[in-house]
């Protein structure tokens, strides 16, 4: 079974600085896992940690049941990375930069022409006898993730795997990702609380080193609720009327031609009963969270605002534990 398990891990420097503390996790099966924080947050470490390129100063790594540390070499044969933005040779093809990888990661060369084909139709790479260099940062990113994805690792740990992609480059490995975590176990950084929300099942806070919050991201939902909502109807609605549906709606302001944005308790029920008085007004078009509730969370975890709902616990005091 694919597993990725960290223990107790730390990572302190000459300086004296503590790039991580205590870090533990373990994650087993398939699915995808988001870990989430501000830069020098711990990320990228915990990253080169999990997978042998820095030592940690004290805990252990696991991948696959494999200590890292103690067996790099068959911890990682079925491991995919990205980590920290790599680039192929400027010299190399495609089809070079991913053979390169598969020769190192090994597995019957009958086939690999099939399995470049493959990822050549799901990724939609440049022409596989272009060289690199001569590529843009998106088509070069998109080999870099080819070339992780070459033998069909079971564990897959990414690095911020969208970065430099543009929206629909974004949407391909999106799509790749959500087809790959049903039989893959997938752990990704990002900043991108969207790209975190359409993929991860699960997600991790992390910040100077710390872990915050471990759960699902339904439990995060049920914690840090969006406290305001974007309404958008057929025709323009007075402002006063939308204000006096009652007492839910704390204010209400204007935000596009027929949107307006409503501020509120955070509740399912008053979102629920808002709905329904702005139903009677007219005709509405689309009604949703003016945010995102890992980005909301995040906020409250890092230190920022919005707080959570009334009646649930203070962001990283006094949880449940996490998950095993």
């Amino acid at each position: 079974m694919s597993e990725i398990r960290v223990e107790n891990l730390s990572k302190a420097y000459a300086s004296g600085r503590l790039a991580l503390t205590s870090a533990s996790f373990k994650y087993e099966g398939s699915g995808a896992i988001g870990y989430l924080g501000p830069n020098g947050a711990g990320k990228t470490t915990t990253l080169k940690l999990l997978t042998g390129l820095l030592r940690p100063s004290a805990g252990a790594s696991y991948l696959n049941g494999v200590n890292v540390i103690q067996d790099r070499k068959h911890a990682l044969e079925d491991v995919g990375c990205v980590i920290e933005s790599p680039e192929p040779y400027p010299s190399q093809t495609v089809e070079e930069a991913i053979e390169m990888v598969s020769d190192f990661r090994g597995g019957p060369y009958r086939s690999l022409a099939h399995d470049i084909a493959d990822l050549n139709v799901k990724l939609e790479l440049p022409p596989l006898k272009s060289k690199t260099g001569r590529l843009s940062k998106g088509q070069r990113q998109r080999v870099v993730i080819a070339a992780s994805l070459i033998r069909d690792p079971r564990v897959l740990i990414l690095d911020e795997p969208t970065s430099g992609l543009d929206p629909k480059e974004r949407i391909l490995i999106r799509n790749l990702l959500n087809d790959l975590k049903k039989d893959h176990l997938i752990l990704m950084s990002s900043h991108l609380m969207q790209e975190v929300t359409d993929i991860c099942d699960q997600v991790i806070f992390i910040n100077q080193g710390q872990i915050l919050l471990r759960d699902t991201v339904e439990n995060v939902a049920t914690r840090f609720q969006a406290r305001a909502v974007d309404v958008e109807f057929a025709t323009p609605i007075v402002l006063d009327r939308i204000r006096a549906i009652g007492p839910l709606v704390q204010d209400a302001v204007v935000i596009g031609e027929r949107r307006y944005r409503l501020t509120f308790d955070g509740s399912n029920s008053s979102r629920a009963e808002i709905l329904t008085g702005l139903v009677k007004l007219g005709p509405v078009l689309s009604y949703q969270s003016a945010s995102l509730v890992l980005e909301d969370a995040y906020l409250a975890l890092m230190g920022g605002e919005p707080a959570p709902v009334a009646g649930a616990p203070a962001p990283g005091l006094h949880l449940p534990p996490p998950p095993a």
